[in-house]
């Protein structure tokens, strides 16, 4: 069982993360390129929210993005100076007939997507994580996922614990929870989107 990182007196649990979505380098005269040693601390700090949904339940989910992190790390230490930014490792990648990050990135995205998705609908209402990561997930990753996959991620779902719960974990402030929150995931929403259009152009199809 994983465990939980303590939050910080008078704080919220994004304060025990690495790096944040925040704190992601954007350079927009390079074509909203995006830094790739901070993108992937901040995706690798994100898994951490998984054990605080359900460490056993969501292990699977966790792992998934994590492994697709190394992937893209992977390349990144192999050819450091082509790497600097996401867009640019994919596209050196592609040029050495290789596709490993490449298809690991596609998958990142999908599943920061699905969790960005999950947990923006979840604090703009007031319904239950279960409901919210359900409709996420219909809209993200289940139509790229095989049978043998969607029952591992509806039993995640099921898992998931009660709202109040999984906020009161978050921090004890929970109007500052929902407002660090929301500020966090526009950052990720961003990222996301500007991944998403680079990753259904020409240039990044192998």
């Amino acid at each position: 069982m994983a465990t939980i990182a303590a939050v910080p007196a008078g704080g919220t649990y994004l304060d025990t993360f690495k790096k944040s979505f925040t704190q992601v380098p954007i350079d927009a005269a390079k074509g909203n390129a995006i830094s790739t040693t901070e993108f992937l601390e901040a995706a690798e700090s994100l898994t951490t929210i998984f054990d605080v949904l359900g460490g056993v339940a969501f292990s699977p989910v966790k792992k998934d993005l994590l492994g697709n992190v190394q992937k893209i790390r992977a390349r990144q230490l192999a050819a450091p100076l082509e790497s600097e930014n996401l867009q640019d490792l994919v596209r050196n990648e592609l040029k050495s007939k290789s596709h490993t990050a490449t298809e690991g990135l596609v998958w990142l995205v999908r599943g920061l997507e699905f969790t960005c998705l999950g947990l923006s609908k979840n604090v703009a209402s007031s319904e239950e994580l279960s409901d919210s990561f359900r409709g996420s997930y219909s809209s993200t990753l289940k139509p790229h996922h095989s049978f043998l996959v969607k029952p591992i991620f509806s039993a995640a779902m099921s898992a998931c614990p009660y709202r109040k719960d999984f906020y009161a974990k978050l921090g004890d402030d929970d109007e500052k929870v929902k407002e660090e929150l929301k500020e966090y995931l526009a950052a990720l929403e961003k990222i996301v989107n500007i991944l998403k259009e680079f990753l259904a152009s020409k240039e990044a199809k192998w």
